[in-house]
């Protein structure tokens, strides 16, 4: 927040002698008339400088409250920041800004938020789990932490699923929560690796009450058919999803999985070079050239 101070002028004023007449300094006699021209050159050079004093913005010293604003606003953008690199995939660049944010304001949780996504992605789970816990300890409530940070225990720990649904539901609970047809279908993905077909169906049912068509959700129904051993009814809607929406690694990889369970050579090859072409460096592209076709969910 920028402060301007008011400003102080100094009006210079012309006069005039009568009849205009000049001052002949006596003494001068005939240098009277060059003199007197330096010396009213100093006296209004002298003015100038004055006024130019006077319109000096005075710096006021700002209040512990504007401190403490500029702070957070710091720390906001840097974090913003951060979530830019990280959706790049520049990991390195993306902390540093996230540590820059929380120098800025050391109990920001966003900040924490971040650095928990970066170092889960990084493969680096315990510090992943610290930045999200440490997050959560400062704002307990928010949304967008528990779902991220349930998602990491349902990916990361095999026996920390109903704690991941735990924060799931805690997120879903908040009616300010922007998206919680994504946090129904997290729901929904990390039950269905217990093989609990009637909670995931319902979790995925849940998020398309909330927002109808939503990809991720009609993609996880597709998963619920493939994991339930329902081959053909799973390629019937692998293909009218991906006629529907744009391809992305999840959706190829799993058009490839259902395509090999259902004999058709063809179109795994098809799908597994769009994976590849399209999406190369994704975690599905790995995947796929590792032959894992049977990875965890």
């Amino acid at each position: 927040m920028t402060r301007h101070a008011g400003r102080a002028g100094v009006e210079l004023v012309s006069r005039q002698l009568p009849d205009n007449r000049r001052y002949i300094n006596p003494v001068l006699g005939k240098h009277a008339g060059k003199m007197n021209r330096l010396i009213r050159t100093g006296v209004l050079g002298f003015l100038v400088w004055l006024a130019g004093c006077g319109h000096a913005p005075v710096q006021e010293k700002p209040t512990p409250e504007e401190l403490k604003q500029r702070a957070l606003q710091s720390a906001k953008i840097h974090t913003e920041l951060a979530g830019q690199y990280y959706h790049r995939g520049q990991y390195r660049v993306a902390i540093e800004e996230a540590e820059i944010a929380l120098q800025k304001k050391t109990d920001y949780a966003p900040a924490y938020n971040m650095l928990g996504l970066v170092y889960m992605d990084l493969q680096e789970d315990d510090r992943a789990e610290w930045n999200f816990e440490r997050g959560l300890g400062i704002t307990p409530n928010d949304p967008d932490i528990r779902n991220n940070f349930g998602w990491f225990l349902c990916q990361r720990k095999p026996d920390g699923i109903e704690q991941a649904i735990g924060h799931f539901m805690a997120a879903v609970r908040d009616p300010l929560y922007e998206t919680p047809e994504r946090t129904y279908t997290n729901a929904g993905l990390c039950v269905l690796k217990q093989n609990d077909f009637e909670r995931a169906q319902s979790y995925f049912q849940e998020a398309l009450v909330i927002r109808p068509g939503y990809p991720l959700a009609r993609l996880g129904l597709v998963e619920l058919d493939f994991s339930r051993g329902e081959v053909k009814k799973a390629w019937a809607a692998i293909n009218r999803y991906l006629q529907t929406y744009p391809p992305a690694p999840g959706s190829l990889w799993l058009a490839v999985r259902i395509a090999r369970a259902n004999g058709d050579v063809n179109a795994e090859t098809n799908y597994a070079f769009q994976l590849q072409k399209r999406f190369p460096d994704s975690r599905e592209a790995r995947e796929s050239r590792a032959g894992r076709l049977n990875h965890e969910r």
